[in-house]
């Protein structure tokens, strides 16, 4: 486990994920195959020549879901008892094959259960490909474990 414990999470904090991540076609066909996402957008190349962004993106929901991975081992690795919503996210610019993303995660608020057993704990994630451009942002509210006494 290297996850954070609901008491080791402080509202203002930011975490900058270490992992990057390397988009390819094949990543992003895989996995419009296994979510049955047939939009050409994300898989017909003379489609999206077409469009306002010249040729396919990356599936956003694809970009959205690698972000919540890459935060997993700061943040939530074996000390999230569940994930409770994935809130104002936005894709203020498209992720094309090949680009490197990185993510950074800032904790917003925290606040115990009624009970005091757990808490209830939310962060901003930002997502930025290798020019320092965001690409996505959402707000992800976890339920976390406390330590171990």
């Amino acid at each position: 486990m290297t996850g954070l414990y609901y008491e080791e999470f402080t509202v203002g904090e930011t975490v900058k994920h270490d992992t990057r991540r390397t988009i390819s076609e094949a990543d992003n066909q895989q996995f419009c195959d296994m979510t049955m996402n047939q939009q050409p957008l994300h898989l017909d190349e003379e489609f999206a020549a077409d469009t306002q962004f010249g040729e396919r993106i990356v599936n956003g929901i694809y970009t959205m879901a690698l972000a919540v991975g890459i935060t997993i081992p700061d943040m939530t690795d074996g000390t999230v008892a569940a994930n409770l919503s994935y809130d104002t996210v936005e894709h203020p610019a498209p992720v094309y094959h090949g680009d490197t993303i990185r993510v950074q995660s800032t904790v917003t608020d925290k606040r115990e259960t009624s009970d005091g057993e757990r808490g209830v704990v939310t962060m901003n994630v930002e997502v930025f490909n290798q020019d320092d451009e965001l690409v996505c942002s959402f707000d992800r509210t976890v339920l976390s474990l406390k330590k171990p006494e």
